[in-house]
């Protein structure tokens, strides 16, 4: 399927950011009694999740269905991503009991499948891969039957740190492109676009079947052209699982939507990715990258 390239990024005019948001950004808040609940489980064990942090427009969807994104080693990045509301600054060091609260919490909320995802800390000489470890060793030693999403940072490219996150049987390993490689000095000025891509071709090359998983948000000004190019070059390190959602500025701090893409283009970009040979996609204005993220998987284990 052909998706016809726009000279002008920012779209029609009536997608062009204006002050609301389109109707189809605008949802009621499921708030209630188990949204509180996982509120107070979260607060009460001294955790963190991206629901919160990154101010996730599903957040009262998700804790209202008992579920969350476990947010690990503290709640502020060495690294200040200008589309992400996670605070940046210095933090201190990692905390070894949260492996453990992270894992009793999971088996509090009745978790079968766990998503931990952390602040990028580049401070740590490991970049915080161990700690991943021992979380992960954590949830499956508590719950045997818990499946486990990470979603990780670059770790600066180290093979080590790599190594050591999967040697601890992940069940998915998530990291994020985010965007195009022409928007990285606007949109994350520290990460690079190609290290990423060799993140997720040692993770197919490691031999453990670990399937990988990638994100992309629209609305930043990319092309056509290039999300098309950024999917061929997911398919080309063995990257089959994909989330496309829509940018959302989280401050006036942050850098503007450029457009927001109506539902009906994130069905096509569905079609497209699947046909270029994707075998789960999720693509919704509301799509993030741990958002249902059980259904994915189970999607790609039945087929």
């Amino acid at each position: 399927m052909k998706i016809r390239c726009k000279q002008d990024p920012s779209g029609p005019p009536e997608n062009r950011p204006s002050g609301r948001k389109p109707p189809w950004l605008k949802r009621r808040l499921p708030t209630g009694a188990a949204y509180e609940n996982v509120r107070s489980l979260i607060q009460n064990g001294r955790l963190h999740t991206v629901c919160q942090e990154a101010k996730c427009p599903n957040i009262w969807e998700c804790f209202s269905e008992k579920t969350a994104t476990f947010l690990i080693l503290g709640d502020r990045c060495t690294r200040d991503c200008r589309f992400c509301a996670v605070a940046a600054g210095p933090s201190g060091p990692p905390d070894p009991g949260e492996p453990e609260r992270v894992a009793l919490a999971a088996e509090t909320l009745g978790l079968r499948y766990a998503v931990i995802t952390s602040v990028t800390r580049d401070d740590l000489a490991d970049g915080g891969s161990g700690h991943f470890a021992e979380t992960i060793r954590a949830l499956k030693k508590r719950i045997p039957e818990v499946l486990v999403e990470v979603l990780i940072p670059d770790f600066q490219g180290s093979k080590t740190a790599l190594e050591t996150v999967l040697s601890a049987g992940p069940d998915v390993l998530n990291h994020n492109l985010e965007t195009v490689p022409r928007l990285y000095p606007e949109v994350r000025p520290e990460a690079d676009y190609h290290r990423s891509l060799t993140l997720l071709d040692r993770v197919r090359a490691s031999g453990r079947g670990i399937p990988s998983k990638s994100g992309i948000m629209l609305g930043l000004g990319e092309q056509d052209t290039e999300i098309r190019q950024v999917l061929a070059d997911l398919l080309s390190v063995g990257c089959t699982m994909l989330t496309v959602g829509q940018y959302l500025q989280p401050s006036r701090s942050h850098l503007p939507v450029t457009r927001y893409v109506p539902p009906e283009e994130f069905d096509r970009w569905k079609e497209t990715a699947k046909a270029m040979g994707f075998s789960e996609v999720a693509s919704a204005p509301f799509v993030r990258s741990s958002y249902h993220a059980h259904r994915l998987y189970a999607g790609k284990h039945r087929s």
